[in-house]
């Protein structure tokens, strides 16, 4: 598990660092679900059609359920 120390921003805003960055593909777009257990805060990063594409998880109906469901989220 990779650790490190951020700072947040007056608006709430922090940055994720550039190693994390790179380890999980986040660039500018990226869309993330922030979650809290306890006393954490959990970012995790949702799977674009880009990210699914021909990774054969999901059935072609499965498919078009979540790119609507990415139409709604926009």
């Amino acid at each position: 598990m990779e650790k490190e120390e951020v700072l947040v921003t007056r608006r709430g805003q922090t940055t994720i660092p550039n190693k994390i960055r790179k380890k999980l593909n986040i660039r500018e777009g990226t869309r993330l679900r922030v979650e809290t257990k306890d006393d954490k805060v959990i970012f995790s990063k949702i799977p674009s059609i880009f990210d699914l594409a021909g990774t054969g998880r999901l059935t072609r109906q499965q498919a078009i359920k979540r790119l609507d469901q990415m139409r709604e989220e926009d």
